[in-house]
């Protein structure tokens, strides 16, 4: 529904375009969120975005726009922005949008556009972007609602009502103490249902889960993803608050992540093709490619070696596709549950045993059901052969080999690697695959030499 939502309306904006229709167009944009209309900016030419572009007026729109367009897309636009122009909408951006898009930037420009903004805003902006890019302080919001312990719930509504009218998602207050470090929180539900005169340190909620600046953002994720926050409270070394990490933030995160991680296990990188050039198509995929072609060369070696085997039972080379293609399936799936649990943070690496022992059990019972079926086709479609039975006997024990030894490389190479610090998206899936077929084809023909007397 919503996809064709958005065809009919990219549809709508190109057809007005071409007529010249100024004054439909404009309609068009004080109706549409910008989070839409950046659906629309990614079908349009560069010569229409920026004539869309023209006729928005609205600064805060252009920066929810901004916010969500892809990088290639901002930066392009931004090639044809006067820099006046650039710096307005920055100022009423929040501020850790500001410093996403800003870090898009060469640093030449962003000095230009910080140096022209408002004093206040751009040493926020400046403050967010002196963290880490994968950090919780380089994501958080610095306006957030932080009050003293001692202040009573009628005063805590009059604050909000009056002097913080400006802050973007007031989910909570947290409460401070007199140094500024963080001692509690309280819900808006738990400040309106309190006697007006209680103070905050007599409700509010002291277990509270904190992030550092330094904590790494997929982390901050997962405890809101665990928590069911719609903020995480951001603190420094000394539990000063410092600001706060939202919910359409950690939506983002995750969106980011997995895609990453997703497109990383396939080995073409972290950008989406459309925004990749040929050239850097290319040079991406080309290593790990070139992992699965020494596997490919690895078991054309060992299937030479059996030569011989092949000249005398032909039939043996009818069932390599099958053997490899399961053993190749069921790792891959394992690797790709074991990835997410551990990028979701649902799989520790301490649980390296049960998680390993229960994807080999697994792989067992599919390689018993999946080679005994595999085993029944053998011996009925070459039961008029002398050893059918056998050859029945080899490729189902090859099966059960294939998939059982997949199912545990597939789930103890990324186990392996997280506890290593190297990135299980990024080499699991490379790994697994040429590693399975090479042992998948060399159990095959050893099982099958033993039990055909070769």
């Amino acid at each position: 529904m919503q996809k064709e939502r958005h065809k009919i309306l990219a549809e709508s904006v190109k057809r007005l375009l071409r007529r010249g229709a100024t004054k439909s167009l404009q309609n068009i944009i004080k109706k549409t969120h910008a989070a839409d209309l950046s659906l629309v900016f990614r079908d349009l030419s560069s010569d229409n975005r920026i004539q869309m572009l023209n006729l928005m007026k609205d600064p805060e729109q252009k920066g929810v726009l901004f916010s969500e367009l892809e990088e290639t897309v901002f930066l392009e636009i931004m090639e044809h922005m006067a820099v006046e122009e650039v710096v307005d909408v920055f100022e009423n951006m929040a501020a850790d949008d500001a410093a996403e898009l800003l870090g898009y930037l060469d640093e030449d420009t962003a000095d230009i556009i910080l140096e022209k903004m408002n004093k206040e805003d751009s040493q926020e902006v400046e403050h967010l972007m002196s963290y880490g890019e994968d950090t919780a302080g380089s994501i958080m919001v610095p306006d957030f609602i932080a009050l003293k312990e001692d202040m009573g719930a009628r005063d805590v509504i009059e604050a909000l009502q009056n002097e913080f009218l400006d802050v973007e998602m007031p989910f909570y207050v947290y409460v401070i103490d007199t140094y500024g470090k963080l001692v509690g929180v309280s819900s808006l539900r738990q400040l309106v249902v309190v006697h007006p005169e209680k103070p905050l340190k007599e409700f509010m909620t002291r277990d509270i889960v904190s992030v550092k600046t330094y904590t790494d953002r997929e982390e901050v994720a997962q405890l809101v993803a665990r928590y069911d926050y719609l903020a995480v409270p951001v603190v420094d070394d000394d539990n000063c608050l410092v600001g706060i990490v939202t919910v359409d933030d950690v939506i983002d995160i995750i969106s980011e992540e997995a895609t990453g991680d997703i497109l990383k296990m396939a080995g073409v990188g972290e950008d989406y093709i459309e925004t990749q050039t040929v050239l850097r198509g290319t040079r991406i995929r080309l290593p790990w490619l070139f992992t699965s072609f020494l596997g490919g060369l690895a078991a054309f070696f060992i299937i030479g070696n059996f030569e011989a085997s092949l000249q005398q039972y032909a039939y043996l080379a009818a069932f390599i596709p099958v053997i490899m293609g399961m053993g190749g399936n069921i790792g891959t799936q394992s690797s790709t549950i074991v990835v997410r649990g551990i990028a979701t943070g649902k799989i520790d690496t301490g649980d390296l045993f049960s998680v390993v022992g229960k994807e080999l059990a697994i792989g067992v019972i599919l390689g018993i059901v999946y080679g005994l079926f595999i085993g029944i086709v053998a011996k009925v479609r070459f039961n008029h052969e002398p050893l059918s039975l056998q050859l029945a006997f080899s490729v189902g024990l090859a099966v059960i080999s294939s998939m059982s030894v997949a199912a545990l490389v597939g789930s103890l190479v990324p186990m392996l690697f997280e506890k290593a610090n190297i990135d299980p998206a990024v080499a699991t899936g490379p790994f697994v695959t040429t590693s399975v077929d090479i042992v998948s084809v060399y159990c095959y023909f050893m099982i099958a030499t033993i039990l055909l007397g070769i």
